[in-house]
């Protein structure tokens, strides 16, 4: 699948410990998202590596007025619970970096793939805010860059809805109230866009 586009980004996986190019969006005064351009050098061999490693699902799990529908992409998932280890050595990296950075053990990582730009994701907030307060949500983008939307769920005062692009290699890190009071989404794109694998890590998980 990614093979067949044109990657620029081969070289052996590796992220700045530093954090480097972080920036902070102050999106009100309880949520915040952390944006790092191309944190991972060598994404495309990553979002390769994955494609082949991962036992790739598609869950049934849409509420579509009586029934439920396929969701519109592919999931993997892993556990530090399994007792088994990340499906490449990078991440295991970027899990031990991103608990010390953010003073949390991610436990967790969520795969999903987008297949081209009819795959999507609707508007939500993070499952897990429910049992955790204020989770730490972060994501490593990979393959081509689409789009991410956030919007408060109660349009008050000066708060607007943001968009960024993310593939390559970046990673944003949503914080604070944001799976509370704001939702994201993944939107369809009528574009010629190619594969994207978000790689989500979570702390908390059940």
């Amino acid at each position: 699948m990614f093979s067949e586009l044109t990657l620029f980004d081969r070289a052996t996986p590796t992220v700045d410990p530093a954090f480097a190019a972080l920036t902070r969006v102050h999106l009100d005064d309880r949520s915040w998202v952390d944006v790092v351009p191309d944190w991972l050098q060598g994404a495309d061999t990553v979002a390769e590596e994955l494609t082949d490693r991962l036992p790739w699902r598609q869950r049934r799990d849409v509420p579509m007025y009586d029934s439920f529908v396929d969701e519109p992409r592919l999931s993997s998932w892993w556990r530090a619970a399994d007792g088994v280890g990340e499906p490449l050595r990078v991440l295991a990296e970027i899990r031990r970096l991103l608990s010390d950075r953010y003073r949390v053990r991610f436990d967790s990582i969520g795969f999903n793939l987008y297949r081209d730009g009819e795959d999507s994701v609707a508007w939500h907030g993070d499952r897990h805010r429910r049992h955790v307060v204020d989770p730490v949500v972060a994501i490593v983008s990979v393959g081509q860059a689409r789009t991410l939307r956030l919007r408060p769920r109660v349009a008050a005062g000066p708060r607007r809805s943001q968009t960024w692009r993310l593939g390559h290699g970046h990673l944003f890190v949503m914080g604070g109230a944001c799976q509370h009071e704001w939702e994201h989404c993944v939107p369809k794109s009528s574009a010629g866009v190619g594969p994207r694998i978000s790689i989500t890590f979570r702390h908390g998980a059940r």
